[in-house]
Protein backbone atom coordinates (compact mmCIF):
# COMPACT_ATOMS: atom_id res chain seq x y z
CA UNK A 1 0.00 0.00 0.00
CA UNK A 2 1.17 3.23 -0.85
CA UNK A 3 0.98 6.24 1.03
CA UNK A 4 0.57 10.39 0.14
CA UNK A 5 3.83 11.97 1.17
CA UNK A 6 4.94 14.93 -1.00
CA UNK A 7 7.98 14.62 -2.31
CA UNK A 8 10.86 17.04 -1.06
CA UNK A 9 10.77 18.87 -4.90
CA UNK A 10 6.91 19.49 -3.87
CA UNK A 11 5.70 17.06 -6.65
CA UNK A 12 3.16 14.66 -5.30
CA UNK A 13 4.29 11.60 -7.21
CA UNK A 14 1.78 9.68 -8.67
CA UNK A 15 -0.89 7.61 -7.27
CA UNK A 16 -0.88 4.21 -7.18
CA UNK A 17 -3.11 1.41 -7.32
CA UNK A 18 -6.02 4.41 -7.58
CA UNK A 19 -8.75 4.70 -9.65
CA UNK A 20 -6.71 7.77 -11.28
CA UNK A 21 -4.66 4.56 -13.48
CA UNK A 22 -7.80 3.31 -14.72
CA UNK A 23 -8.72 6.24 -17.57
CA UNK A 24 -11.87 7.17 -15.49
CA UNK A 25 -12.00 10.65 -17.73
CA UNK A 26 -11.92 8.50 -21.00
CA UNK A 27 -14.66 5.95 -19.54
CA UNK A 28 -17.01 9.31 -18.30
CA UNK A 29 -16.05 10.94 -22.10
CA UNK A 30 -17.76 7.34 -23.27
CA UNK A 31 -20.50 7.49 -21.00
CA UNK A 32 -21.59 10.88 -22.19
CA UNK A 33 -20.98 10.43 -25.41
CA UNK A 34 -23.67 7.28 -25.44
CA UNK A 35 -26.09 9.51 -23.33
CA UNK A 36 -26.16 11.96 -26.36
CA UNK A 37 -26.61 9.45 -28.63
CA UNK A 38 -29.53 8.10 -27.21
CA UNK A 39 -30.57 11.77 -26.31
CA UNK A 40 -30.51 12.60 -29.70
CA UNK A 41 -32.66 9.21 -31.00
CA UNK A 42 -35.40 10.10 -28.42
CA UNK A 43 -35.48 13.42 -28.08
CA UNK A 44 -37.71 13.89 -32.17
CA UNK A 45 -40.13 11.38 -31.02
CA UNK A 46 -40.30 13.24 -27.34
CA UNK A 47 -41.10 16.12 -29.08
CA UNK A 48 -44.01 14.30 -31.99
CA UNK A 49 -45.43 12.69 -28.57
CA UNK A 50 -45.69 16.09 -26.89
CA UNK A 51 -47.32 17.78 -30.45
CA UNK A 52 -49.14 15.04 -31.00
CA UNK A 53 -50.69 14.67 -27.59
CA UNK A 54 -54.38 15.91 -28.22
CA UNK A 55 -54.72 12.59 -30.51
CA UNK A 56 -55.00 11.38 -26.96
CA UNK A 57 -58.56 13.21 -26.73
CA UNK A 58 -60.21 10.36 -28.53
CA UNK A 59 -61.31 7.46 -27.00
CA UNK A 60 -60.05 4.99 -29.64
CA UNK A 61 -56.84 5.81 -29.69
CA UNK A 62 -56.36 5.58 -25.69
CA UNK A 63 -57.70 2.20 -26.18
CA UNK A 64 -55.43 1.30 -28.41
CA UNK A 65 -51.94 2.52 -26.11
CA UNK A 66 -54.10 1.30 -23.15
CA UNK A 67 -53.93 -2.52 -24.43
CA UNK A 68 -50.44 -2.53 -25.82
CA UNK A 69 -47.56 -3.42 -23.25
CA UNK A 70 -47.16 -2.47 -20.60
CA UNK A 71 -51.40 -3.24 -20.74
CA UNK A 72 -52.86 -0.49 -18.70
CA UNK A 73 -50.38 2.04 -18.92
CA UNK A 74 -51.45 4.39 -21.59
CA UNK A 75 -48.30 6.95 -20.68
CA UNK A 76 -45.44 4.50 -21.80
CA UNK A 77 -47.06 2.73 -24.48
CA UNK A 78 -48.33 6.31 -26.10
CA UNK A 79 -44.07 7.57 -25.47
CA UNK A 80 -43.26 4.26 -27.03
CA UNK A 81 -44.84 4.03 -29.76
CA UNK A 82 -43.83 7.93 -30.57
CA UNK A 83 -40.22 7.27 -30.17
CA UNK A 84 -40.95 3.82 -32.47
CA UNK A 85 -42.57 5.98 -35.11
CA UNK A 86 -39.36 8.30 -34.99
CA UNK A 87 -36.53 5.94 -35.72
CA UNK A 88 -37.37 5.95 -39.99
CA UNK A 89 -36.70 10.24 -39.88
CA UNK A 90 -33.81 9.61 -37.62
CA UNK A 91 -32.48 6.66 -39.48
CA UNK A 92 -32.99 8.51 -42.83
CA UNK A 93 -31.74 11.77 -41.47
CA UNK A 94 -28.66 9.53 -40.46
CA UNK A 95 -28.17 7.97 -43.57
CA UNK A 96 -28.23 11.26 -45.45
CA UNK A 97 -25.79 12.82 -43.02
CA UNK A 98 -23.70 9.83 -43.26
CA UNK A 99 -23.95 8.91 -47.08
CA UNK A 100 -24.64 12.42 -49.22
CA UNK A 101 -21.66 14.16 -49.99
CA UNK A 102 -21.65 17.65 -48.82
CA UNK A 103 -23.71 19.61 -47.23
CA UNK A 104 -25.87 20.83 -49.12
CA UNK A 105 -28.19 19.87 -52.20
CA UNK A 106 -27.56 16.83 -51.42
CA UNK A 107 -28.85 16.86 -48.27
CA UNK A 108 -31.67 18.57 -49.09
CA UNK A 109 -32.74 16.11 -51.36
CA UNK A 110 -32.13 13.04 -48.47
CA UNK A 111 -34.21 15.20 -45.77
CA UNK A 112 -37.03 15.88 -48.27
CA UNK A 113 -37.33 11.74 -49.25
CA UNK A 114 -37.14 11.02 -45.32
CA UNK A 115 -39.89 13.14 -44.85
CA UNK A 116 -41.85 11.35 -47.87
CA UNK A 117 -40.83 8.10 -46.71
CA UNK A 118 -41.83 8.43 -43.37
CA UNK A 119 -44.79 9.70 -44.01
CA UNK A 120 -46.09 6.77 -45.81
CA UNK A 121 -44.85 4.52 -43.06
CA UNK A 122 -46.59 6.55 -40.36
CA UNK A 123 -49.91 7.77 -41.70
CA UNK A 124 -50.54 4.21 -43.83
CA UNK A 125 -48.35 1.56 -42.54
CA UNK A 126 -48.76 1.85 -38.89
CA UNK A 127 -52.89 2.24 -39.49
CA UNK A 128 -52.32 -0.93 -40.80
CA UNK A 129 -50.62 -3.24 -38.16
CA UNK A 130 -52.69 -1.06 -35.55
CA UNK A 131 -56.41 -2.48 -37.70
CA UNK A 132 -55.02 -5.78 -39.39
CA UNK A 133 -51.99 -7.13 -37.26
CA UNK A 134 -52.70 -6.53 -33.64
CA UNK A 135 -56.02 -8.13 -33.70
CA UNK A 136 -53.92 -11.30 -35.80
CA UNK A 137 -51.78 -11.25 -32.58
CA UNK A 138 -53.84 -11.20 -30.07
CA UNK A 139 -54.33 -7.59 -29.23
CA UNK A 140 -58.01 -6.45 -30.04
CA UNK A 141 -58.55 -2.46 -28.92
CA UNK A 142 -60.98 -1.39 -30.75
CA UNK A 143 -64.24 -1.66 -29.25
CA UNK A 144 -66.28 -0.09 -32.03
CA UNK A 145 -65.07 -3.30 -34.06
CA UNK A 146 -62.09 -1.85 -36.99
CA UNK A 147 -64.35 0.42 -39.16
CA UNK A 148 -63.75 2.69 -41.56
CA UNK A 149 -64.05 5.66 -38.64
CA UNK A 150 -60.94 3.66 -36.97
CA UNK A 151 -59.27 3.73 -39.87
CA UNK A 152 -59.96 7.36 -40.54
CA UNK A 153 -58.85 8.02 -36.93
CA UNK A 154 -55.70 6.69 -37.07
CA UNK A 155 -54.67 7.52 -40.87
CA UNK A 156 -55.42 11.17 -39.58
CA UNK A 157 -53.24 10.75 -36.50
CA UNK A 158 -51.10 9.51 -38.48
CA UNK A 159 -50.76 12.14 -40.83
CA UNK A 160 -50.45 14.83 -38.14
CA UNK A 161 -47.57 13.00 -36.49
CA UNK A 162 -46.35 12.82 -39.85
CA UNK A 163 -46.46 16.65 -40.48
CA UNK A 164 -45.21 17.20 -36.85
CA UNK A 165 -41.89 15.28 -38.21
CA UNK A 166 -41.54 16.80 -41.62
CA UNK A 167 -41.64 20.39 -40.74
CA UNK A 168 -38.24 20.10 -39.74
CA UNK A 169 -37.12 18.03 -42.12
CA UNK A 170 -38.36 20.37 -45.15
CA UNK A 171 -37.19 23.37 -43.36
CA UNK A 172 -33.66 22.01 -43.42
CA UNK A 173 -34.03 21.23 -46.85
CA UNK A 174 -34.96 24.95 -48.08
CA UNK A 175 -31.94 26.04 -45.75
CA UNK A 176 -30.00 23.27 -47.60
CA UNK A 177 -30.47 24.00 -51.15
CA UNK A 178 -30.18 27.54 -50.54
CA UNK A 179 -26.70 28.94 -51.84
CA UNK A 180 -24.79 28.76 -48.66
CA UNK A 181 -27.92 27.79 -47.22
CA UNK A 182 -25.46 26.06 -44.41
Amino acid sequence: MTFLLPARSGVVPPLRGSTASLGVPAVADAVVGWLWTVALFLFPGLVAAGLCAPCLAAERLRALFDALPPAGRVLPSYLGVSVGLSVPYVAGVALTVAYAGEAGPAWSEGFLTTALFGAVLVALVAPAVAVIGLPRLGVDWDPTGYGYSTWLLLVGAGLWYALVAAVPLVALAVGMALPGGY
